[in-house]
């Protein structure tokens, strides 16, 4: 496969995922008047999805190891759509919290095939490169997709921006079908034996690079979850924004990370993969501690939220092309299970994110605020201690051997 259609086919299927959030973000407050759900319930629509999506990529993985990548993809694709017509014509809170649990679950069929496809593919390096490229892609489906969602949730309502996302999911079945082909080359047939999968994931889980890469794009996401799952109700509800006008406001933020995203593949040939997510901690951390900041000085202003946010963005676009492809890079033989245990510790850290967020969420920015400062520290604490050691550690196992 080329380079572009390697990341133009990445691009489409890790963007389910803020296809499946961003589209839907205007309209939660809609749809939590319409429904005459609570706060929590409402969360619970995020926290859910997340959590069957991080569960479910501990069965993808393994299966997509045993019996190959597009498959999965197939079976996962088809019943993504249709659990996303499930959540469009959902009647209660209830019924939609539960297409959203499937929705997710079948989500994580093409997020954790579209890591291992990479790794089948490029030595980690390389991979780094492919991963900005395509996240480039997804950057510009952050971009359209916030205020897509919000121009069609108030031109038709809740249930058409739903809608939408259900047509995503046909149009990257399609895409899938039509030009994707098989990449994983030796299948592994003792994949999905219990025994031998544990044993897998017991010493993915002990390596060092996989724990530092892990951290690091899981606290990176940690910080952009909080963001996304409170944003609607701070934009909207707090600071008085349209729902097209909230739309534009996250757009903004995925332009800088789409900006990171050529940015970090100028420092990967530079400097390296461990300096580049350094030097994106910086970002990071001036985003995550100005809007904490500001909001403990009382500062009430849609500014106070978007620039930092356009900050944090910036480095999240360094450390997840390079975290989701280093990550998964010393298990050529096991990626499909490497990606799933690294997306199922991301995916339970946002859970417990969404399940705080919907006790936290006081009709003020301070959960926001804090929430993506407390993130921004573990993420440059991860990028400035855990991953230098990692790679010094590998070094000297290379040396040895």
């Amino acid at each position: 496969m080329s380079h572009g259609l390697a990341a133009g086919a990445l691009a489409l299927l890790l963007g389910l995922q803020p296809i499946t959030t961003d589209i839907y973000l205007p309209a939660l407050p809609a749809l939590t008047r319409d429904l005459g759900a609570s706060m929590g319930s409402a969360q619970l629509t995020m926290a859910g999805l997340l959590l069957s999506f991080g569960i479910a990529q501990l069965f993808w993985g393994p299966v997509a190891d045993r019996i190959g990548r597009r498959p999965v993809l197939i079976a996962g694709l088809l019943l993504y759509t249709v659990a996303s017509i499930g959540s469009a014509t959902a009647a209660s809170i209830e019924l939609l919290i539960v297409w959203r649990v499937l929705q997710g679950a079948c989500m994580a069929a093409a997020v954790v095939c579209a890591r291992a496809v990479l790794r089948d593919l490029y030595e980690p390096h390389e991979g780094a490169h492919v991963m900005s490229l395509a996240l480039s892609g997804l950057a510009v489906i952050a971009i359209v997709g916030p205020p897509l969602g919000g121009l069609v949730a108030a031109l038709w309502g809740w249930r058409a921006a739903l809608t939408l996302v259900a047509v995503c999911g046909a149009l990257t079945l399609a895409f899938v079908a039509w030009r994707l082909p098989e990449t994983l080359v030796h299948k592994n047939p003792r994949a999905t034996q219990l025994r031998p999968l544990f044993a897998a994931w017991a010493r993915i889980g002990r390596h060092p690079t996989f724990v530092a890469w892990t951290l690091l794009i899981s606290c990176t996401y940690g910080g952009l979850f909080t963001l996304l799952a409170a944003s609607s109700f701070v934009y909207i509800e707090v600071l008085g924004l349209s729902p097209t006008m909230y739309g534009l406001a996250m757009a903004s933020g995925s332009v800088s990370y789409l900006v990171a995203t050529f940015v970090c593949r100028r420092w990967i040939a530079r400097i390296g993969m461990a300096r580049t997510v350094a030097r994106g901690a910086w970002f990071t951390l001036a985003g995550g501690l100005s809007i904490a900041a500001l909001t403990f000085a009382g500062v009430h202003s849609v500014w106070v939220v978007l620039l930092p946010q356009a900050l944090y963005a910036f480095g999240h676009g360094m450390h997840q092309p390079v975290g989701q492809a280093a990550a998964v890079g010393p298990f050529p033989q096991a990626a499909g299970a490497a990606s799933a245990l690294a997306g199922f510790v991301l995916a339970l850290i946002a859970f417990g994110i969404g399940l705080w967020l919907g006790r936290a969420l006081d009709g003020s920015v301070r959960p926001l605020a804090y929430g993506m400062g407390f993130w921004a520290l573990l993420t440059c604490a991860t990028a400035w201690v855990l991953v230098p050691r990692a790679q010094r550690l590998a070094t000297a196992a290379a040396a040895a051997a």
